[in-house]
């Protein structure tokens, strides 16, 4: 009667196939709304056949893998929430700094999601297309067998890979910035603890004496509504106090990778059938044994010694943290606002003396930037910048490592956002599809030198560079953009964000090609050239010139930018990023917090030094003095000589 009532009857005499062809016209949350209008059709909408086709639609993964991700899920409905919760994050994620790149791509991998490092780097014999590119893991998001996702930070310390577990906030559908952070939650019932130690006697006898001071001096009513309080955003903590926490964090979660999960991540790029096999195998045991560890961790028991509950790896007691924070020195400072200067003074770095040493010389002042004030009153100026350590951990007992993909309004120039340099955070890119008068949109890989993306005898290891290139309107010109985003030479020649050359695309070039030929003695065939400017030496790394040159469209898909006077051409193709990384070498990853975002101002190649077939890369230099050097070269080496007149 309920059916006949509600007009269902008329959907549930169609067959199951052209409902699953009706439903083509609606989105996942439209059929979730249908299946609860009664319960007739809650069983029809539930069908495989039309979430598959929900599946199929996103045009995200093609029908031959999802036929072989739903093994590894309940249902096709369980993969298709995981597909559209975690859909945003894929694409091209930046930091500005190092300067030679810090470009995250995130792709699909095996029911997951998993964001590769490109590594800056030289050209093989085999060039773009053909030669591998070196790439490491920095995250994973895996989809358990409901469709929830479970996030695994990547890193390594010392010779041994270590994954990280955490948990993945909801991801904003418009999402442009990732985050990684510590968000305190409340104690579950039971109790779970990190999985790596028990702390079932450390608790009982270890807390009460060393946890910090200004938690301890808290009556119970006083935590209690410090906890039914608005939690303070992990954003507020100050960046030494935020860096310490992910540091403590990551060092109690980590779980030593095994080598059956040390293999693939995604499958590779191969045609054969038996291959395929063999990689979805491989994922699926891979896929298995992390959701395991995860779950499982290090087997010890709780707090109360129940062996019968699971330690959860993903959350760490905050006792645990706060021991770790008074066993840390020089970390009191947020918790103990007298202590704040001593600290600091302890832990003065190198650009420290330097900046004091040299400030000394001038006749000025030993205070920092003018702002001696700050440290002479300890922590007392900064209450109103920063919210206090222990305000931030007494909202939840326990802690846990996040990634947040949220919404920032954020500026930007040229395509380039503008980035926050004390955020443990990655910023996307907006990659515009081609278009209809933008026919050049998107991800082009680029060298220099003709013929295109091969070494010469001459010169055996091309650099190679990404760029964005996006289009603009500028006093009623159309602008065409190239951004560089990544550069794989040994040291920078432009910061990341630079325009490496603008054309206007409504002006066209009389400029000829210099060459008859390619790299394979086939005729070039220019179809279109523009007039514009490529960047050049000018006031400055970050300031550079512009001289006059031409962009070549040539027939087969190649860009070549000509600078007018010098004659050097640049040369640019499009780029398939997820068929580069399936055909590409995995190297090891950095540290967790570097390996997520390198925040050390740096112009040289900080993080890799493995060989390519071409050409050997620079060694990673992890320790770096340039953060508090000035941008210009004269400037860097006159404040290196007054510094060892200072200390010497």
């Amino acid at each position: 009667m309920l059916c006949h009532h509600c007009g269902s009857s008329l959907l549930l005499a169609l067959p199951e196939d052209v409902f699953a062809i009706v439903t083509q016209s609606l989105s996942p949350r439209d059929i979730c709304n249908l299946g609860s209008c009664c319960q007739s059709l809650y069983a029809f909408a539930s069908s495989d056949k039309i979430w598959f086709t929900q599946c199929d639609l996103m045009g995200v993964v093609p029908p031959r893998d999802l036929v072989e991700w739903r093994k590894g899920v309940a249902s096709y409905k369980a993969l298709c929430r995981f597909l559209v919760s975690v859909q945003p994050l894929l694409g091209i994620w930046v930091h500005q700094n190092p300067e030679l790149g810090n470009v995250v791509y995130v792709m699909f991998g095996f029911i997951s999601v998993v964001g590769c490092r490109i590594i800056p780097q030289e050209l093989g014999p085999l060039g773009i297309e053909e030669g591998p590119i070196l790439w490491a893991p920095v995250f994973e998001i895996i989809a358990d067998s409901d469709g929830s996702a479970t996030f695994f930070l990547h890193g390594r310390e010392g010779e041994n890979d270590y994954l990280y577990p955490g948990s993945l906030k909801p991801v904003d559908r418009t999402c442009n910035v990732l985050l990684l952070e510590v968000e305190p939650m409340q104690q579950r019932s039971g109790g779970k603890l990190v999985h790596s130690k028990c702390f079932a006697h450390y608790f009982e006898e270890e807390s009460s004496r060393k946890i910090s001071r200004p938690d301890s001096e808290l009556s119970r009513s006083q935590r209690v509504v410090g906890r039914n309080a608005a939690p303070v955003p992990f954003s507020r903590l100050a960046f030494g106090d935020r860096r310490k926490l992910i540091e403590i964090v990551t060092s109690q979660i980590r779980l030593k990778v095994p080598d059956p999960a040390n293999a693939l991540i995604f499958p590779c790029l191969r045609g054969d059938e038996e291959s395929f096999n063999q990689d979805m195998a491989l994922l699926c045991d891979r896929r298995l044994l992390l959701i395991q560890l995860c779950k499982l961790g290090g087997g010890c028991i709780d707090q109360k010694g129940d062996p019968e509950l699971i330690p959860d790896p993903m959350q760490l007691e905050l006792s645990e943290i706060r021991n770790s924070l008074d066993r840390s020195s020089g970390f009191r400072s947020s918790l103990n606002c007298n202590d704040g200067h001593a600290q600091w003074t302890k832990r003065k770095t190198l650009g420290g003396y330097f900046r004091d040493g040299l400030k000394q010389i001038l006749g000025k002042s030993s205070s920092i930037y003018g702002k001696s004030e700050i440290w002479r009153s300890g922590c007392s100026s900064n209450d109103n910048k920063h919210a206090q350590l222990h305000e931030f951990l007494q909202s939840g007992d326990l802690v846990a490592l996040t990634l947040h993909a949220s919404t920032l309004k954020l500026s930007s120039y040229r395509a380039w956002p503008s980035m926050h340099d004390s955020r443990f955070a990655l910023y996307k890119l907006p990659l515009r599809a081609p278009k209809a008068g933008q026919e050049y949109a998107g991800l082009w890989g680029g060298t220099f030198g003709w013929p295109p993306g091969r070494p010469t005898t001459d010169k055996p290891g091309k650099a190679l560079f990404f760029f964005l290139l996006s289009y603009e309107e500028s006093q009623g010109q159309q602008l065409l953009i190239a951004t560089k985003i990544l550069e794989g030479t040994h040291y920078v020649l432009h910061p990341n964000g630079s325009a490496v050359f603008i054309v206007n695309v409504d002006e066209p070039s009389l400029e000829p090609f210099p060459w008859a030929s390619d790299g394979d003695s086939l005729p070039v065939d220019v179809k279109h050239a523009f007039e514009g400017e490529g960047i050049a030496n000018g006031y400055g790394f970050r300031y550079p010139g512009s001289k006059p040159g031409s962009l070549f469209v040539i027939q087969g898909g190649l860009l070549a930018f000509i600078w007018k006077e010098s004659r050097a051409v640049l040369t640019l193709q499009r780029l398939n990023l997820t068929e580069l990384l399936k055909k590409g070498e995995r190297v090891p990853a950095l540290p967790p917090i570097a390996n997520f975002s390198y925040l050390t101002k740096s112009y040289s190649n900080v993080f890799v030094g493995f060989s390519n077939t071409s050409t050997c890369l620079s060694s990673p230099r992890f320790e770096i003095i340039r953060p508090y050097v000035n941008e210009y070269a004269v400037f860097s080496s006159l404040f290196l000589v007054l510094f060892w007149l200072v200390v010497g």
